[in-house]
């Protein structure tokens, strides 16, 4: 990780046109800490000349052709953009989202971001609360999405291969059954957004995106950055409440080595302070949450966003009220979403303020993420932030 500035603070050429490109992208977020591994240049390069693996230590996009090596592209030499267009840790990303979204930016006291309400809800339908994590919200927005044609798909994190595996990888789920399918936390990365490519080989036109905060400002900064039409099919952005992800050999190297915990013989895993785990003969485990910490994955480590910030829904399992979702609204759409739900019986809610404690944990997490945005880097999301990097 670089300890030096990037060259400029500002989002566009002196010319006043964009003309940031690979280069500037490898230099100032893929090599210096900042890369979160959201893939949204991934699926933004219009040439396909952008990889991205996942796999243990990886999680990282990186550049396929050999002509000018790894740090650099043909395509972004002769004019080509949309990498940077698309990255939501380039230079002004926070506020050029936040203006997108709520036509201004964040204020120092609104840590946790812009939003409009905060609410505890759950699902009504008993189905979808069982297979649902902390109360199934995530589980109800996405079928009532799709019963109700807002949504003719969804970008979300599958299980690879038998579901006992607990590998994670992108899909797209476009019915009830494939949206449960997915269902649960597993803790480890999935970006999401690379599923993309398979709904727009589907032909669908019309997304949501769930994903942690990382990947919920891609389709903001696109937007306000007019990458051009691989943003429009998001229509709605679903963020999860995240200080951070683990690497995928947490499950053999600490799981198991130490604990014996076979991840093909686990059935549910919750963090409530501490690493929750439940196994299928019936035993329940907790592992301290400071012996994962060598397992957390690269790209969280200087990620500021606790709170999924540029989402139109926020949710996460968090406070005293286990089997509710706090939930976080923070656009218009997001508010028209859970008051039509409501209105059809399939939510229940209850006033944020039931569980002060899940909103006290949160902006103080939200403080802490911030935190560890490095003071060389875009300064505006650490506003609110004294402590130095």
């Amino acid at each position: 990780m670089t300890d030096t500035a990037p060259p400029a603070s500002t989002s566009k050429a002196a010319s006043g046109r964009w003309t940031f490109q690979w280069k500037e992208l490898y230099d100032e977020v893929i090599t210096s800490g900042l890369c979160t591994g959201c893939a949204g240049c991934v699926i933004a390069c219009p040439h396909d000349v952008i990889g991205y693996k996942h796999e243990p230590g990886a999680y990282k996009p990186y550049h396929l052709e050999d002509e000018l090596g790894v740090a650099n592209c043909i395509h972004g030499e002769k004019g080509c953009t949309s990498c940077t267009r698309a990255c939501p840790r380039f230079r002004a990303w926070e506020t050029e989202a936040d203006e997108h979204l709520f036509g201004r930016t964040r204020e120092a006291d609104e840590i946790s971001g812009i939003y409009k309400d905060i609410l505890l809800v759950r699902a009504s339908d008993d189905g979808v609360y069982e297979r649902g994590q902390d109360g199934g919200l995530v589980s109800a927005i996405l079928i009532w999405c799709l019963e109700n044609d807002i949504i003719d798909g969804a970008l979300v994190s599958m299980l690879e291969g038998d579901a006992a595996g607990w590998k994670a990888r992108p899909g797209v789920a476009t019915n009830a059954e494939e949206v449960l399918a997915g269902a649960g936390s597993r803790y480890t990365y999935s970006a999401n957004t690379v599923a993309f490519t398979e709904a727009r080989e589907r032909g669908l036109e019309n997304l949501a995106l769930v994903g942690m905060s990382c990947q919920t400002s891609i389709a903001p900064v696109m937007w306000h950055r007019k990458v051009g039409k691989v943003s429009r099919p998001i229509k709605l952005n679903i963020g999860l409440l995240c200080s951070k992800s683990f690497d995928d050999s947490l499950f053999d190297e600490l799981f198991w080595l130490k604990y014996g915990l076979a991840k093909e013989d686990i059935v549910k895993m919750n963090i409530k302070g501490v690493f929750q785990v439940w196994m299928r003969n019936g035993d329940y485990h907790e592992i301290n949450l400071k012996e994962c910490h060598a397992w957390t994955r690269e790209g969280c480590n200087l990620c500021p966003d606790f709170a999924a910030e540029h989402a139109d829904i926020s949710t996460g399992g968090i406070g005293e009220q286990t089997d509710w979702t706090l939930t976080v609204v923070r656009t218009d759409l997001g508010r028209a979403i859970i008051e039509a739900m409501i209105s059809d019986g399939v939510i229940e809610t209850r006033p944020g303020d039931d569980d002060p404690g899940a909103i006290k944990l949160m902006h103080r997490l939200a403080a802490k993420s911030r935190e560890r945005w490095p003071s060389w880097a875009n300064p505006e999301a650490r506003v609110g932030i004294t402590s130095k990097a």
